[in-house]
């Protein structure tokens, strides 16, 4: 069943927009999304309102930067080729195709850029397919828990951001509970992926899977952001994965996690 509710009304946007302004303020100087360098954003929606809605949030956080909106795969690729961009938020429904054609064609122009997909539907299929396709994020229209600009910042930060619901759902499908081998280590059971981890990278990845970016991971263990990007780097590595939403997946299903 969808869970998708209506979008909060101009009352509620506003005290979202004048957060998000608020938050601007104290952005540490450390982080990427600076004012005089604010994360650069293509929005790919083919629903008019949603688009409204979304460009209103960004346009009102000076970390931002919406550079195009592209209303159609075709419209997509083309503004993709005629802008540099740090970030994709795509919708899964283009009209002339699909976010995920979006994605793969991003990668291929844009490798470094992240993507986030904003859609309405809120099944775990769809949100594993994007992460396997190299998103850092897949956020449910109409959550209540969705800010737009926040998780711009966090995916260029090296975050990762997932509406909570479907979040949790996604631990509980991938983190094995059910399998037929249930006295046996979830380690064990999937060929070994994961045994090498050290107790540090263990925790980092506890700690991305919570949506907190290398900074301030840094600032909690006490490390630099250089050390933590390295261990990040040890856990792609051993995971045979290439993104932070990819690892957190299979960390997930692994039992790494807990």
């Amino acid at each position: 069943m969808n869970n998708v509710m209506e979008w909060p009304g101009a009352a509620s946007l506003g005290g979202v927009v004048g957060a998000v302004a608020a938050s601007a303020e104290t952005w540490p100087p450390f982080l990427r999304g600076q004012r005089e360098r604010p994360a650069r954003v293509l929005l790919a929606d083919d629903d008019p309102h949603m688009c409204r809605v979304i460009a209103q949030e960004l346009l009102a956080d000076a970390r931002i930067h919406l550079v195009a909106q592209a209303h159609s795969l075709r419209e997509g690729r083309r503004l993709m080729g005629q802008h540099d961009i740090d970030v994709l938020l795509v919708d899964l429904n283009l009209g002339d195709g699909t976010g995920f054609e979006l994605i793969e064609h991003m990668k291929s122009v844009h490798p470094v850029a992240e993507a986030v997909v904003v859609s309405a539907m809120e099944d775990e299929e769809h949100a594993i397919h994007a992460f396997e396709l190299g998103a850092s994020g897949y956020l449910v229209k109409g959550s209540w828990f969705g800010n737009f600009a926040q998780a711009v910042l966090q995916v260029i930060n090296g975050g990762a951001t997932i509406t909570p619901n479907l979040a949790r759902r996604l631990l509980r499908r991938l983190g094995g509970h059910g399998d037929a081998a249930a006295g046996t280590p979830a380690v064990a059971r999937h060929g070994g992926h994961g045994e090498h981890l050290s107790e540090r990278e263990r925790e980092i990845l506890r700690l991305v899977a919570s949506g907190f970016t290398s900074g301030e991971i840094a600032k909690r263990l006490l490390i630099s952001a250089q050390t933590v990007n390295t261990h990040i780097k040890n856990v792609y590595r051993k995971l045979q994965v290439r993104t932070r939403a990819q690892a957190v997946t299979l960390a997930s299903q692994y039992g790494l996690l807990f």
